[in-house]
């Protein structure tokens, strides 16, 4: 066996993959054959490293060097510069967004880490996630054995009661509660249910644990059957996630290969049994019941609770369902113990979240930090400030059924009672981050776009309800509202989130709700001065020349796909804005600055 002195890490996660991430790693494998080096040096495609934005990525290590946006024919150069000549490849480096300057030491990209605990993701940008003999190097069935060898099914539900572990697909309610409710259930069969159907925009939380760390999840669903007497589960993942559901299958036959899933797992008498369960990307579907009722083929709707899905859940038998980051973190719970869990986080919200950060940041990508860590700190420290350097304006956290807080929400602790009170939710850990140039009327009108089509259509208040919001959105941004439309937009938001029959329909009237708290000049504005201070709502602008400015080079003109700007060369143009579509060409093209938004 090859006892290797560096290990080059190549990003595996669908960012990078769709990168071409996979012919880097061949090339950096066809490479180091050719230079008889692939008995010292091993290479390994991970999951996400995290920076998202700067993929493809590569890491060197020991030496701990990461080379962002590398390319197929980059992979010689690494080889025969660093791993040959120890000498950094310095153009690969990445690049500090605030100053553009190369960092040398790799300062900058560590620095995004230092402030994250990786529990969920600790296996991501580690291990070769189609390789379970990696996954078992790194502690991996430790806590399957653990539970199956020293604790009673009753004790393995004190242990995760204990550790403080919250559901992190929104909710936060108590893990150990939940398990702790289906193992009381009577049954001839009970089921384990994963809930893979990640569907918030912008969110790629559980899609990346699944393609970096399967088994982790697979461990821990394995555990659960254990503690509440169930010998079969299931993973209900959207289609669209073809790179997890690759790997799930290689995880789930690699693990029964090895006599980690199926009959008589490591000679205990306990079996455990995980099929694939394939969603078509209903957001409705999130939700537990809705969940199952699409796994049985039936129509994906809600039903009223009680009873709870840990009493009558799928095929009307005990269930237990929990998000993939729940089950994430289980194993290394039942292995250090609830004690050191529990000592990550808050008084009410112990351990990690793991968020996903996208928008105008500039350190785009996944990060994992202990609850309790400040918008602030995530923003500016984890995600290296805004872009361009323009001004921070809000961050939606929850996604859909979340809010936009401000710069005075910045210093609130990241837990799930403060983000309450603050007007916005956890969820399962969507974080986009706008800047001054985000319409907040815009913004709660595309959540509202989003939602209700996604209604399942059940419960008028979701059905008719939120469609009627929209409509009043999209006449406000259309210069058309007035300010009895305000009144009634609030009031309607304040019906459907008391009414509505699940989640999807109570919460989606919260990205109106906390605009309208914290933006109401802009909604006012739009609907008072016809303006909009963002310039995004086409109907609310119009373009202008400046004539002191504009030197009639015609690029404006001659790129302008209506011709709706005229004017004769070396001389100002001017812009016929009743022609205009605002598609933003002109801006773009004219080098000069002279065209501006009024």
């Amino acid at each position: 066996m090859a006892t290797y002195n560096k290990h080059i890490l190549v990003c595996g996660g669908s960012c990078c993959t769709s990168g071409n991430s996979a012919q880097i790693a061949d090339n950096f494998k066809s490479t180091l054959a050719e230079k008889n080096l692939s008995n010292d040096v091993q290479v390994i495609q991970t999951g996400c490293f995290g920076l998202c934005d700067q993929g493809p990525v590569v890491k060197i290590m020991p030496d701990n060097t990461i080379y962002t946006h590398v390319k197929p024919n980059d992979v010689r150069r690494i080889v025969e510069e660093h791993i040959e000549g120890g000498k950094k490849v310095e153009d690969l480096l990445y690049v500090n967004p605030i100053t553009g300057e190369r960092v040398e030491d790799n300062k900058e990209p560590n620095k995004f880490h230092k402030k994250q605990i990786r529990i969920a993701l600790r296996n991501c940008g580690v291990i070769d996630p189609e390789n379970i003999k990696d996954y078992i190097a790194h502690d991996g069935y430790m806590a399957l054995a653990k539970c199956l060898t020293e604790y009673t099914p009753e004790q393995v539900i004190e242990v995760v009661s204990a550790s403080g572990l919250s559901g992190r697909g929104g909710a936060g309610f108590p893990t150990g509660k939940k398990w702790a409710s289906s193992a009381r259930a009577k049954a001839d069969q009970k089921y384990v249910v994963c809930n893979a159907d990640e569907g918030d925009p912008g969110a790629f939380m559980d899609r990346s644990i699944l393609e970096g760390d399967p088994n982790s999840v697979l461990e821990a669903m394995a555990i659960c059957g254990y503690a509440i007497g169930a010998d079969k589960g299931l993973i209900y993942i959207r289609a669209e996630y073809p790179l997890a559901i690759e790997r799930l299958k290689i995880a789930i036959s690699q693990a029964e290969e090895m006599g980690l899933l199926g009959d008589n797992i490591m000679n205990s008498g306990f079996n455990f049994h995980i099929e694939l369960r394939y969603g078509a990307g209903a957001f409705v579907c999130g939700e537990a019941t809705a969940l199952i009722h699409s796994m049985e083929g039936k129509r994906g709707e809600p039903t009223f609770k009680p009873p709870r899905t840990s009493e009558k859940g799928y095929n009307l038998k005990p269930t237990n369902v929990n998000n993939v980051e729940t089950y994430a973190n289980v194993p290394i719970i039942i292995t250090k113990g609830a004690e050191w869990f529990s000592s990550i986080g808050t008084a009410n919200s112990k351990g990690t979240k793991v968020f996903a950060l996208a928008g105008k940041v500039n350190n785009v990508g996944l990060i994992e930090v202990p609850m309790g860590t400040t918008l602030r700190e995530i923003i500016y420290e984890i995600g290296g400030g805004i872009k361009d350097n323009k001004k921070f304006k809000a961050v939606q956290t929850g996604g859909p059924s979340g809010g936009c807080l401000t710069e005075r929400h910045l210093d609130i602790p990241i837990d799930y009672k403060s983000l309450t009170q603050a007007g916005s939710m956890m969820g399962s850990g969507g974080m986009v981050i706008m800047d001054e140039s985000s319409c907040m009327v815009s913004i709660a009108k595309f959540y509202l776009d989003f939602t209700v089509p996604e209604s399942c259509g059940k419960c008028t208040p979701c059905r008719i309800g939120n469609k009627r919001l929209y409509e009043m959105l999209d006449k406000i941004t259309k210069g058309n509202g007035t300010m009895e439309d305000l009144e009634h937009l609030r009031n309607l938001s304040v019906v459907i989130k008391d009414t509505a029959l699940c989640g999807l329909g109570q919460s989606s009237p919260n990205p109106i709700l906390s605009t309208l708290d914290n933006f109401w000049d802009e909604y006012v504005e739009h609907v008072q001065d016809k303006k909009c201070r963002a310039g995004a709502c086409k109907d609310l602008v119009q373009y202008e020349i400046n004539p002191a400015v504009c030197v009639g080079c015609t690029a404006c003109s001659r790129n302008c796909p209506v011709e709706a700007i005229k004017g004769e060369l070396k001389k100002p143009h001017q812009i016929d804005n009743s022609i205009c579509i605002k598609c933003g060409t002109c801006i773009t093209k004219c080098k000069f600055n002279a065209i501006r938004i009024k």
